[in-house]
């Protein structure tokens, strides 16, 4: 008797990178990954935080915001017709110009049809030593969202994000099967190694949790070489909602990851670990004050 093929499997194809100085060998490239990862069956594919170029958020240059572009855009409508021809989705991180002196780091979800499912501006923006982030971004104003696509509910967040639990449990609430972060991370120069170990643990750790917490799927695409200051530590993943890593690239090559992800697996985990119905919603209110003080003087 034949084995039934489960229905219910959706593949993701995760694209982990490593960077040029010039965007249009970043976008070529970008673009032959994507249809690799069709090749191997790929029906959602990721890219990493602003793949078009190298991480510019090291130094503080207004000659920089020359890389941003609006969306739609020329990058949006190459990769539009990527998707149609491979028939995948595909999220695209982008330096978004949506109006002079207005900036975001935002992810747009192409649907396989070529149309623009939707799109996410980073909300938690950084600025910690080689992440000046917020000298380019204003921080995002479409909220946490779920998009709809021909293979499953969407949720697109991006790197700094992925440290906050508020961010993962409201875009999960919104519907979303997959947890997206396009992102940009690596080790500090001159930092112990230890250091080293204990970041990326609590990084993948964190993630995992997201994963748990909401049950849902988790995938994490991050870049890989050294620009600039920053040796980007790779290691791109998949959790699934019980939080297990089914895929993980390496920590310094490129690579192109494909996973199976169950979306039974939701319901399943759902059922036996029931978060969000035990939440309790009636006393969270606090979770909206920036921090509780005991003295009634704010």
């Amino acid at each position: 008797m034949a084995k039934k093929v489960k229905s219910n499997i959706i593949k993701v194809g995760l694209v982990q990178m490593s960077c040029d100085q010039k965007p249009e060998v970043n976008f070529k490239k970008a673009i032959a990954r994507i249809g690799e990862a069709a090749k191997k069956g790929a029906q959602i594919v990721c890219l990493q935080e602003l793949f078009r170029s190298q991480y510019f958020c090291q130094t503080e240059d207004i000659e920089l915001f020359k890389l941003a572009e609006t969306i739609p855009g020329p990058t949006t409508e190459a990769m539009s017709k990527v998707a149609r021809q491979k028939n995948v989705v595909i999220l695209v991180s982008l330096f978004e110009k949506r109006a002079a002196g207005v900036y975001h780091n935002t992810a747009v979800v192409i649907d396989a049809s070529g149309q623009i499912a939707g799109k996410y501006r980073k909300m938690h923006i950084p600025d910690d030593p080689l992440y000046y982030e917020k000298f380019y971004f204003t921080p995002g104003d479409l909220g946490f969202q779920t998009h709809d696509t021909k293979y499953g509910k969407v949720g697109a967040l991006i790197c700094w994000d992925q440290w906050f639990p508020e961010a993962a449990r409201l875009t999960a609430l919104s519907g979303s099967q997959f947890l997206f972060y396009p992102t940009a991370i690596g080790w500090l120069p001159n930092e112990e190694e230890e250091m080293n170990q204990a970041q990326h643990s609590a990084w993948e750790t964190i993630q995992r949790a997201h994963a748990i917490a909401n049950g849902v799927y988790v995938v994490v695409v991050n870049r890989v070489g050294r620009e600039g200051k920053l040796n980007f530590w790779g290691q791109s993943f998949v959790a699934d909602p019980f939080g297990r890593i089914i895929a993980k690239a390496s920590a310094d090559k490129e690579e192109v990851l494909v996973a199976d992800c169950d979306l039974d697996k939701i319901d399943e985990t759902r059922q036996n670990w029931p978060f969000l119905r035990d939440r309790r919603i009636d006393f969270y209110t606090p979770l909206s004050s920036r921090f509780l003080d005991s003295s009634p003087l704010k």
